[in-house]
């Protein structure tokens, strides 16, 4: 393992992500190979890429964990963190678009915009993440850039600015037109070692390109006023002054720029490079809101220390902390404040990670991401800052799960090991939850799909040693209140000695969808002495794991501790836990709970032949079919389906079309269930 001293070249924090399959990491490997990172092309299908080193992610083809690796090009460090693609994984896109500067997105040159990419693109607007589009795969048959570049400004509603155009199409696909410089950048040879030659742009494109062109700079000039008044006085613009006009639109999330390639050809890459460093924003061009404080640069070295925890990964060293520094500088041996858990944690070392390699650092600073051993209870989304200059910065938000699985363990020597091991799971995934079923006996493991789960157990058997027992995958329903009630509670034990003695009024009042449990105190007079405050929300959530109807967690409901009591020497914070979460449980048991069903938005990729079969098929499952588009020679359903009527449908898709649609899906919102699906449960 190499030690080094922090470096002080230009920096630029990035992601590369895409919707699964899009090609995003073939294009990381190719990445890695021209900066020198990497001297031989990893191969996805032959499980031999580099920033695919999980073992299961090289024995599914897929990637299943984000992965940092610093490189460098041209003089500029390069942070870039590959994602990825698959829905069950997207927290992992989630919390590092969180912590990111900037994002390459990588978009199939045949599908175009795909769910994923939608998903992505949200999250990518929600953190104000400058992006660059990287139309992939041109290489193959249907594929059409300027489709592509259609599709993302009607179904993303973004301004999409191609900065190239394709020289060739399907499999004499070559090379790109430049349009700032009016140049071809043509790729003679597949071999990645071989150069692009530059030359001129081929005449049947000229007309082609000068229209692309004139529309390129009448779009950027308006980013500097004195630029569009030259411009408007006829006056030529120069190249760099289009490419500074260009890096200002990006930064402002003006527009997008989009580039041609193709990575498995090792077509277009070193192009993609020079963009990001042309046009994506260095650390100190970003000021966002929730980092922005007392108007001080969020990048600014000198500050007091403030950072966010954004991933927790534990090997065979031990816990890595992932960080990105947003102020001062952080060193080992360092003592800082976890905000969230009101704690001090010590530094041990601080590491610049390469994939699975790692090189320590002496330092850290504003602007680095990097991880850090050392930290005990730190988790995603906690800010880590100088304990003499405290602020909070905003955390990264987890969806609920959507499916269940119950596991047990096989033998008595796994018990003890079971918990452990998902303790563990569990501070790396935030999307994945546990609870324990009394009735049954059994540990439930929830989580945001049924490839995740498998991954997650997989992973208690390899990396922990556990084997377990596997139920069934079931929907992970859940509850909520009919309507507001006002419940009274005093808890009182006396039995010798020192007793307990707690009361609450509380209300509990219904939400709208995806509010979760939310807390107010309005307790006056020193009713209930503030230190037990905590212990009544303690109480309540506790309660909340576990619904009426049928033990799911209760969700999107108010609770608003109006009055109470307490006595001198027998109240305590666990006598008021104890009161709110029986006072939670009587006002479940009134408040005319529902049960809430978890809907998946669908898509559905089907020959023409099969679509009356395939609508068909979406009705009786209770779905709604919102609309159809045609993409290339196939016809491209959009429908909403309940979760629990998706399972075994790729089968009945397959049957349907011969095999030749596909399909896939996310969660999109919890419905009310109808009351026969709730009689089915309760069952």
């Amino acid at each position: 393992m190499n030690s080094r001293q922090t470096t002080h070249k230009p920096l630029r924090n990035l992601g590369v992500i895409a919707h699964v399959d899009a090609g995003k990491t073939t294009t990381t490997e190719r990445i890695l190979f021209y900066t020198g990172e990497s001297h031989r092309i990893g191969d996805v299908n032959d499980g031999t890429t580099r920033m695919d080193f999980d073992p299961q992610e090289r024995r599914r083809g897929i990637t299943i964990n984000s992965a940092a690796v610093s490189v460098q090009w041209k003089g500029t460090q390069l942070n870039l963190i590959d994602t990825p693609g698959h829905i069950d994984f997207n927290i992992e896109v989630n919390r590092s678009l969180r912590v990111l500067d900037g994002a390459v997105v990588v978009f199939d040159g045949v599908a175009g915009v795909e769910p994923q990419t939608e998903s992505n693109w949200r999250l990518a607007d929600k953190y104000g993440v400058p992006r660059i589009a990287f139309i992939n795969k041109l290489d193959r048959v249907g594929a059409d850039f300027l489709r592509v570049v259609a599709m993302m400004e009607e179904r993303l509603g973004a301004t999409v600015l191609p900065l190239q155009l394709p020289i060739g199409a399907e499999g004499d696909f070559r090379g790109v037109v430049d349009l700032i410089a009016m140049k071809a950048l043509v790729w003679e040879r597949d071999d990645a070692s071989a150069p692009y030659v530059e030359s001129d742009v081929p005449a049947a494109m000229l007309d082609q390109a000068r229209a692309h062109r004139a529309r390129l700079i009448e779009t950027v000039v308006e980013q500097d006023d004195a630029v569009l008044a030259a411009w408007l006085d006829g006056q030529p613009i120069d190249d760099a002054t289009l490419r500074r006009c260009v890096r200002r639109g990006v930064l402002s999330g003006a527009f997008v720029p989009a580039l041609a390639g193709s990575a498995f050809r090792n077509r277009g890459v070193e192009p993609l490079l020079d963009a990001v460093v042309d046009y994506l924003p260095a650390p100190e061009d970003i000021r966002r809101a929730d980092i922005d404080v007392a108007e001080k640069s969020p990048s600014d070295p000198d500050g007091p220390f403030a950072a966010l925890a954004f991933k927790v990964a534990a090997d065979g060293h031990g816990t890595m902390v992932f960080v990105r520094v947003y102020r001062g500088r952080l060193r080992r041996g360092d003592a800082v404040l976890d905000v969230n858990t009101g704690r001090m944690e010590r530094v041990g070392r601080l590491y610049e990670v390469h994939a699975e390699d790692r090189v320590e650092r002496d330092e850290l600073r504003a602007g680095d991401i990097a991880a850090v051993i050392g930290l005990k209870e730190t988790l995603t989304g906690h800010t880590l800052c100088d304990p003499a200059s405290p602020l909070h910065l905003e955390e990264i938000s987890v969806p609920e799960p959507v499916i269940d699985v119950a596991i047990e363990p096989k033998t008595r020597d796994d018990v003890a090991q079971l918990s452990k091991a998902l303790q563990s799971m569990l501070r790396e995934d935030p999307s994945l939850r546990m609870r324990f079923d009394g009735e049954t006996g059994q540990t439930i493991l929830s989580g945001m799909g049924e490839l995740q789960l498998e991954v997650s157990i997989e992973k208690l058997r390899a990396r922990h040693g556990v084997e377990v027992q596997v139920g069934r995958p079931q929907v992970a329903y859940r509850e909520t209140l009919g309507r507001a009630v006002d419940v009274h509670h005093v808890h009182k034990k006396q039995s010798g000695g020192p007793g307990q003695f707690a009361e609450v009024v509380l209300r509990f009042e219904p939400l709208p969808r995806g509010e979760g449990v939310r807390f107010e105190s309005r307790v006056v007079g020193g009713a209930i002495p503030r230190e037990f405050i905590p212990a009544v929300e303690s109480g309540i959530r506790r309660a909340a794991l576990s619904g009426v109807i049928a033990g799911f967690p209760c969700v999107d409901f108010q609770v608003t501790l109006l009055d109470g009591g307490f006595h001198e020497r027998d109240s305590s914070a666990m006598a008021f836990e104890l009161a709110a979460a029986n006072a939670t449980r009587e006002a479940f048991a009134k408040a005319d709970v529902q049960l809430l069903e978890p809907v998946m938005a669908v898509e559905v990729v089907t020959p023409a032949e099969s679509l009356g079969d395939c609508i068909g098929d979406l009705n009786r499952r209770r779905g709604l079919v919102r609309g159809q588009e045609l993409r290339g020679t196939a016809i491209v359903v959009d429908a909403q389906v309940p979760l629990s009527e998706m399972f075994g449908y790729i089968g009945n898709l397959r049957a349907l079309s011969s095999g030749r649609a596909s399909f896939s899906m996310q969660f999109e919102r919890h419905e009310l269930a109808p009351r026969k699906v709730r009689d089915a449960v309760v069952q």
